[in-house]
């Protein structure tokens, strides 16, 4: 009679395990972007370095990254000299970008195509470039949302004066910006001054595995030696320049531009939630102190006019004080705040860090990573998608961009979101052959958009969400051997033939007004 109610009560357990997800599925299926606020846009993006190619064509010099994919130490020894080649089919592009419906495209201006030598005289091509591509986009509805910065300096202020290294650079962005305000601000309504300036100088100066390559013994990546560089303090003075850069070009464009142009201004972060790898109370201020590293390097200047706390206390001197002139000018200087949001990692504790007498940035933060990011999940993966022979692929986590999305409301004021990256990426097939069936994709984003319109509607300040990325690109860590594109690049192809993979039909379904999980034909909803 035990066993029978024991049994009983575990079938009614289960049922209404069922029942809630159904509902849940039911809910998420049902869908629309009609559901999101009005004036909601959703895009896809790219970067100029990972998708023009053209790297020396009409007037255009070196970026720090041609320079270092040149010396040969990209991922595979690949270049993007030619990447997707968008410098010669941009209209082709936007015309794929119309059929599938974006309200935006998220893109980058490279510096050293509009001004070669960094400063000084604007490139007619690069400037008729820019132009026909924004023009193309506005012509087919597209609004263009455009990043002035986005890791490719010129080699030019590199070789000069080291580049995000001396405070110089800060009025040669200035000047940079200046060019793109006055030149697209009359058609460009969405700006980004810099994208992911909390990454950029990890891997440029603390760990020297990206340009300009610089790190300290017995720092760097495993296998990496520089020539020249300091882990312990380069990374701070760059974001620190990075910040303030920032905080200049949003001054000029407030003071100079915004009145007339009508136009929004802001800065994009990469934002990967850190999660507790336990319930200890370690763990969890563990985490807490990782996000306030890397989103709150930027983020509480922005909102606060000063650096974190725990980075000050951590970090020490090694951290550069801003002065209350730049307080001032850095505090509120955004319209909106861009994510690059791809899931979470899970931390732990590590205290002995702070134990070292020399420490870099990844000691200062004293914890221990239990998970990387975009580390395989094959142990996760269902038989049907290990037969592919298909490896490495970031699974989704939804979950943290709500969590994410969270302290955002309120230990930052709730400010203003992009979702400006969001995307899952995949392995080539190893045998040559093109991916077109990524059903895994279309589920990525699919969780990814309903933990948007969660968020939203539990306060969130989210105005846009932008799918990593349009198309396959150069990845600045993987090169061509980690794609992200909806639409699909023939990289074998001389003419870098695109071709729509199952989750670009997807995401042009649900632009055109279908629900965010598709119908199967024996009526279903499909889970993807």
């Amino acid at each position: 009679m035990e066993q029978s109610c024991g049994s009983s009560s575990r079938l009614r357990f289960l049922l209404a395990v069922l029942l809630f997800e159904l509902v849940s599925a039911a809910a998420a299926a049902a869908i629309t972007r009609d559901d999101f606020p009005e004036g909601f846009v959703f895009g896809a993006g790219s970067s100029a370095y990972q998708v023009e190619g053209a790297w020396a064509e009409d007037g255009k010099k070196p970026s720090i990254w041609d320079t270092y994919t040149h010396q040969g130490y990209a991922f595979d020894h690949a270049t993007a000299d030619v990447a997707a080649d968008q410098y010669h089919k941009y209209k082709e592009d936007v015309r794929l970008m119309h059929e599938m419906g974006l309200d935006a495209y998220r893109f980058s201006i490279s510096w050293s195509r509009l001004i070669p030598d960094g400063r000084g005289a604007v490139n007619p091509k690069g400037l008729e470039y820019y132009n026909n591509l924004i023009d193309e986009l506005l012509k087919h509805g597209i609004q263009p949302h455009t990043t002035i910065y986005h890791f490719d300096l010129p080699q030019a202020l590199q070789d000069e004066y080291n580049g995000l290294l001396s405070p110089r650079v800060i009025e040669d962005f200035t000047s940079f910006a200046d060019v793109c305000f006055r030149s697209f601000g009359d058609r460009v309504k969405q700006w980004t001054t810099v994208n992911e300036p909390n990454i950029e100088p990890l891997g440029g100066y603390d760990m020297g595995y990206l340009p300009p390559r610089r790190c300290s013994s017995p720092f760097g990546f495993p296998g990496i030696t520089c020539a020249e560089g300091n882990s312990t303090t380069e990374p701070y003075v760059v974001a620190h320049h990075l910040l303030l850069a920032h905080a200049s070009m949003v001054s000029l464009y407030r003071r100079k531009y915004q009145a007339v142009q009508g136009g929004r201004i802001g800065i994009t972060l990469l934002a990967w939630w850190y999660e507790p790898a336990t319930t200890k109370p370690e763990d969890v201020a563990a985490a807490e102190r990782m996000n306030d590293f890397t989103l709150g390097w930027f983020l509480h200047p922005l909102v606060y006019g000063d650096y974190p706390p725990v980075m000050k206390r951590n970090a020490r001197s090694k951290l550069p004080a801003l002065t209350a002139k730049e307080s001032a000018r850095v505090r509120g200087s955004f319209d909106f705040v861009g994510i690059n949001q791809y899931g979470a990692i899970y931390v732990a504790d590590d205290p002995s860090q702070l134990k070292r007498e020399l420490r870099d940035y990844s000691a200062d933060e004293a914890t221990k990573y239990i998970t990387q990011p975009f580390e395989s999940s094959r142990h996760q993966l269902g038989q049907e998608f290990k037969q592919s022979g298909l490896g490495l692929r970031n699974h989704d986590a939804p979950w943290a961009l709500r969590k994410l999305l969270e302290p955002l409301q309120t230990k930052y004021a709730n400010p203003p979101v992009v979702i400006y990256e969001n995307g899952a990426g995949h392995e080539p097939d190893p045998s040559g052959g093109l991916l077109y069936d990524d059903e895994f994709r279309s589920h990525f984003l699919q969780v990814y958009i309903e933990a948007a319109l969660q968020s939203i509607r539990n306060g969130s300040d989210v105005g846009g969400y932008f799918v990593w990325s349009f198309m396959d690109v150069f990845e600045y860590i993987f090169a061509y051997q980690f794609q992200f594109g909806l639409i699909g690049v023939d990289y074998g192809a001389e003419g870098r033939t695109r071709y729509a993979r199952s989750s670009a039909r997807w995401y042009a379904g649900f632009l055109h007004g279908g629900e965010l999980r598709t119908v199967a034909p024996d009526g279903s909803r499909a889970s993807s």
